[in-house]
């Protein structure tokens, strides 16, 4: 039932005892470089195991930024990565180029790992081997645990339980939950009075899991939910955000230049990715506009090339040759004052070139803003972007990522964004503070370094 990853070899176990963490001060460590006891001791770390964890897409590219620069700051450090919803497909590349390992057991689950937002997902899971599959993991990486591995947990309470209850050290960076969506307004729904009353989005049982001598540090995605977690007593940071990092500047073409430049994003998963981009056609079949405008449509690895011919076709769009190959698309379509660039794994480029974008997307979304691209949505049925997770990723974003709730309200500021540029520009770069800079990747591998290095091995 299960997919295997590739295991490491034997030769790398240890066993790790658990020590004080006052090696580590977690407070003011943030842009510590790594101190004269890791410089002494740096040969050790080609002995040491690191095993992540990460539960869904978005996780598995922030772990994989950090992974990258653990490896460029430490290239003899041994990798693992478990997966914990779906294949990871985000790492193959990494694991082909042999410093990275992907271990299993695997499954693709038909929510995605969106489970917990729909009765009706739920069950579909369940019917393909949920419960098997937690359990199937929670061994596993219970057995790794004993064998000497440092868990590093990416994610939310999944990962943080199993980092927890394996009985090993662990650091945990929390992903996906940030105050700024209960304290940004309107704040009149039931859980926005639960997590008021709490001071953090984060629950009671994660504070437990978190207060555990074995976790070595805790980090957060922002300063304001790690000072709501500082207060019940969980020595939280904020040391970046690494959703920022891994993207090379790139200027603009000059031929795309004369065009107003919207980036459309449709999601990762199939078939829900499918349906948002239709609903997308739909739209920019309705815009209307007196100049040239390019929609450059960023597509995940899984999505089909035939599928969208298919869509394009139907809304009477004719293929045409490309005349630039510094856009680097699959293929162009014409229709009018209209082009739609076709892509896969195109968006680390093209974010960066984009005025305006339509996304129904989660961690790219939050990513597009910390360019300073404002984002209109279009929520669907799920089971990851349905409208309650849309209105969440907004209050989160500051309202840079505004839910709309039709077609023609989509349409409508569409018209309005591209016109008021003063309004557009405004929207895109509130909540850039919220995203915060680049560089969390490095700040957060340094910490887990030092973390790995005041280990005695023994």
């Amino acid at each position: 039932m299960f997919r295997k990853g590739k295991k490491a070899a034997p030769r790398f176990e240890l066993g790790i005892k658990d020590l004080q963490s006052s090696a580590l001060p977690l407070g003011h460590a943030a842009n510590r470089k790594l101190t004269s006891l890791s410089l002494d001791r740096i040969s050790d770390l080609d002995k040491k195991v690191v095993l992540v964890l990460s539960n869904g897409h978005g996780e598995d590219v922030i772990a994989l930024r950090v992974i990258q620069a653990l490896h460029h700051l430490q290239p003899a450090l041994h990798v693992e990565v478990l997966p914990l919803v779906g294949e990871g497909q985000v790492f193959d590349e990494a694991v082909e180029e042999g410093w990275l390992v992907k271990i299993g057991p695997l499954l693709s689950l038909p929510s995605g790992g969106f489970s917990n937002q729909s009765l009706r997902g739920l069950i579909a899971d369940i019917s393909v081997g949920l419960f098997s599959l937690i359990s199937h993991q929670w061994w596993y990486i219970r057995k790794l645990a004993r064998q000497g591995r440092f868990i590093f947990a990416v994610g939310d309470l999944l990962p943080l339980f199993f980092a927890w209850s394996s009985g090993a050290e662990f650091v945990f960076l929390g992903t996906p939950k940030s105050d700024y969506t209960w304290r940004s307004g309107p704040g009149w729904a039931i859980s926005d009075f639960y997590h008021r009353l709490k001071g953090s989005e984060w629950d009671p049982w994660e504070y437990a899991l978190m207060r555990s001598s074995r976790c070595r540090l805790i980090a957060v995605r922002d300063q304001l939910t790690a000072r709501g977690l500082r207060k019940h007593s969980v020595n939280a940071l904020a040391p970046g955000n690494p959703m920022m990092d891994g993207f090379q500047q790139s200027e603009c073409p000059r031929s795309l230049k004369k065009y107003r430049r919207i980036i459309v994003l449709c999601g990762s998963r199939v078939p829900e990715a499918e349906f948002h981009l239709k609903k997308f056609l739909e739209a920019i079949e309705l815009l209307k506009s007196e100049r040239s405008l390019a929609y450059l449509v960023a597509l995940s690895s899984s999505f089909s090339l035939t599928v969208i011919e298919e869509y394009l076709k139907l809304f009477k769009y004719k293929q045409v040759p490309l005349d630039d190959d510094l856009v680097k698309a699959q293929s162009c379509w014409v229709k009018g004052v209209k082009t739609i660039f076709v892509g896969k794994d195109k968006f680390p480029m093209w974010a960066q070139w984009a005025e305006l974008a339509l996304s129904n997307a989660g961690t790219a979304t939050e990513q597009l803003v910390g360019f300073g691209v404002p984002v209109l949505s279009l929520p669907g049925k799920g089971p990851q972007f349905k409208r309650r997770f849309a209105l969440r990723q907004s209050r989160l974003l500051g309202g840079s990522a505004i839910p709309c709730k039709s077609t023609k309200e989509l349409v409508a500021l569409m018209t309005l964004m591209l016109k008021d540029h003063a309004f557009r520009m405004s929207m895109g770069t509130f909540a850039t503070n919220r995203m915060g800079v680049s560089g969390g990747s490095k700040a957060l591998a340094e910490l887990i370094i030092n973390c790995l290095l005041t280990h005695d091995g023994r």
